[in-house]
């Protein structure tokens, strides 16, 4: 435990570290949405499947991450008209720890990984707004959290 709470004390402010591949470190983000047009079956529970993508060496925290002193990965999802939402699916982390502490275990998202959003809706065409919020870390610091806006473009026939 107090490899993890090293880790959390070492989160660098933003201004503090560089810009990745010209991006300025207050504007980057360690995730990417893959969003695309989905359809499902009207009239009954469809299943819409967001995909995420974490860069490569760097992690974000499970929603379900194994201490309460981590920030879990969550979809928030904007009610939108004729559309009913079930609570989201997440995917099980990975087990992770740090070279410095072998003996902690996180869990974690690491490359890709879906979360499945039930929905009910009536014949039509659709669009869901929301943010992704996480915590991405490496095997030296873990970064402040970020949001990062996702659109879903659905349809159900």
């Amino acid at each position: 435990m107090k490899a993890l709470l090293a880790v959390l004390l070492a989160v660098v402010p933003a201004q503090d570290f560089g810009a990745l591949n010209g991006v300025p470190a207050r504007n980057r983000q360690y995730v990417s949405y893959v969003g695309e047009q989905q359809t499902i079956a009207a009239g009954k529970r469809g299943v819409l499947e967001l995909k995420f993508r974490v860069n490569d060496g760097f992690h974000v925290n499970s929603h379900t991450p194994k201490s309460e002193l981590l920030i879990p990965t969550v979809l928030e999802l904007q009610p939108a008209a004729g559309v009913k939402v079930a609570a989201a699916e997440y995917p099980a982390g990975t087990t992770f720890s740090f070279s410095f502490d072998p003996n902690e275990k996180l869990d974690v998202y690491e490359g890709g990984f879906s979360v499945k959003v039930p929905v009910n809706v009536k014949s039509g065409t659709y669009e869901l707004h929301g943010m992704l919020s996480y915590q991405a870390c490496d095997q030296k610091a873990c970064y402040p959290p970020r949001s990062l806006p996702v659109a879903v473009d659905f349809t159900a026939k």
